[in-house]
């Protein structure tokens, strides 16, 4: 199989390098965590160099491009520690849209494609536990009342889309749907917070909320598993950037601090455990790539394999993240230096999307008929 990249995805690689190197500096990403975790110039920035135009339909003023074309600028967002929602808002919310009536497709993919529209996705609920079934937000007559958690940006987002039931239990697999609803809609209060690795989220609460239909309970869940699959074949994506530039961080450090009056990069000991983490980087990679290919199955093919994805994302981000912290010593932990922050977003995208134990046992039930072999 060959895994080289295109002329032109290289050239998407290399103008998207060019931004992270020079506007978004570990400089201004503090000062843009400082001031709560997004800012709007920034997000304007990644319009201006197309990056919000990425997934949306040509025919709505959009790029049209893939998903290996998505999995390259993640990587370089990852390897800038980027704290706008990409993910969110220029993968999942075009490929979520290119499903609702005609009407809000035209309304809304065009002010996303030019970065004038910020859609988050906002699904998890305090019960959940990363249970996308597992839904109490409740739609009556096309109003929504109930309360989502964690949305990204979600006090300055200009919508959501938003999973509410019309019908069953609250962890029934069907009757769920799929709403677009405007933060500035009546009945929408939101409670704003940052995560641990500086990012913006918020708990978004709605009340009666007039929403505007995307998909029905015949479709609504399937589309919901569609988009935390993107999100996580995105995330994993950026997670090879983020733990590729940490290595290269820890890699700096041990060639330029010295014990005994030589380097540490030359003690066996410590060259041992780059290696390890540099094994881990690549397994990571490898299962970054087979996830962006998988996105095109059928979905119970597509839903074991993004689970299996994450299990290696999630213990080669938990294990990179320590091993690099460690053999930076006290350095590592300060908020002072970078190194610190590449730390506390591997630690928080290990937690998102479902953590390592959950996909493990998603795995595990997805297997049954292979005896544990992966076919």
């Amino acid at each position: 199989m060959d895994f080289d990249f295109t002329e032109d995805q290289q050239a998407l690689r290399d103008a998207v390098r060019r931004f992270v190197d020079k506007d978004y500096t570990f400089e201004r990403r503090t000062q843009i965590t400082r001031a709560g975790g997004f800012d709007r110039s920034a997000w304007d920035g990644l319009a201006g160099l197309g990056l919000t135009a990425l997934a949306v339909p040509e025919a709505h003023g959009g790029l049209g491009f893939g998903a290996v074309e998505a999995m390259v600028v993640m990587e370089e967002l990852g390897r800038g520690l980027v704290l706008e929602p990409m993910v969110q808002g220029a993968l999942i919310a075009p490929a979520v849209l290119q499903h609702a009536p005609d009407d809000l497709q035209a309304e809304w993919l065009p002010r996303i494609a030019g970065g004038e529209a910020l859609v988050v996705l906002a699904h998890q609920e305090a019960k959940s536990r990363y249970r996308l079934n597992q839904v109490a937000t409740r739609a009556v007559d096309g109003k929504l009342t109930g309360i989502k958690s964690l949305v990204p940006t979600g006090d300055v987002a200009d919508a959501f889309i938003v999973p509410a039931r019309m019908s069953g239990a609250d962890d029934a697999t069907d009757g769920i749907a799929l709403y677009l609803v405007e933060r500035a809609a009546t009945g929408v209060h939101t409670r704003p917070y940052s995560l641990y690795d500086g990012s913006r989220a918020a708990e978004v609460h709605f009340n009666d909320t007039p929403a505007q239909l995307i998909a029905g309970p015949d479709q609504g869940l399937a589309l919901l598993e569609l988009a935390a699959d993107i999100g996580i074949a995105a995330q994993a994506a950026e997670a090879v950037g983020v733990m590729e530039k940490y290595l290269a961080l820890t890699t700096e450090y041990l060639n330029t601090r010295k014990q005994f009056g030589v380097a540490i990069a030359s003690f066996q000991a410590l060259r041992h455990r780059a290696a390890d983490v540099k094994m881990q980087l690549e397994l990571g990679r490898s299962m970054s790539y087979y996830a962006t290919l998988r996105l095109g199955d059928a979905p119970a093919v597509r839903r074991r394999a993004l689970s299996q994805a994450k299990v290696q994302l999630g213990n080669s981000m938990r294990f990179v993240g320590q091993q690099c912290t460690q053999m930076h010593g006290g350095i590592g932990v300060t908020d002072e230096y970078a190194g610190s922050h590449y730390f506390k977003r591997l630690t928080v995208m290990e937690m998102q999307w479902g953590d390592t134990l959950h996909h493990l046992g998603e795995v595990s039930a997805r297997m049954q008929d292979t005896a544990g072999v992966f076919a």
